[in-house]
């Protein structure tokens, strides 16, 4: 892994983990599960499992080389037949998800808008750079 590409995706990892650790987001989810109000414990589900998806999906991606022995064109990824059916699923669980978690830690976590957006931000900046900083496999170019 270069230092470049290293330092991009701390760049991710630093301001999450200080806003998810500042707003302590998981404690706050921990509270709208157990306070249970009727629509929070089906909401906070929600947007674990698109939060779920979003992390298999990605690792999936991640890991196509390895499981089909070729390497994907990243950058026409329209083209691709595997490529061009799960970005779309990807981009709407990562939307579905985000919007959930800001959702139902604005209203039912006390955080308020702002600070709950903040919070889902931070915890989505942090997947997203952990994520980042795993290796994709090598497959040689055919």
């Amino acid at each position: 892994m270069s230092s470049g590409h290293l330092a991009r995706q701390l760049r991710f990892v630093f301001p999450g983990a200080a806003a998810t650790y500042w707003l302590r987001t998981p404690a706050a989810l921990a509270r709208v599960w157990a306070d249970a109000a009727p629509l929070a414990r089906p909401l906070v589900g929600a947007s674990a499992l698109a939060g779920a998806l979003t992390v298999a999906l990605f690792l999936y991606i991640l890991l196509i080389p390895a499981i089909k022995g070729l390497p994907p064109n990243y950058r026409s990824w329209r083209e691709s037949g595997e490529l061009s059916s799960v970005i779309p699923v990807l981009t709407g669980s990562i939307i579905s998800g985000w919007s959930l978690l800001s959702y139902v830690l604005a209203r039912y976590s006390g955080l308020g808008t702002v600070l709950g957006v903040a919070g889902a931000s931070g915890l989505y900046a942090l997947a997203f750079g952990i994520m980042g900083l795993l290796p994709a496999p090598r497959v040689a170019r055919q």
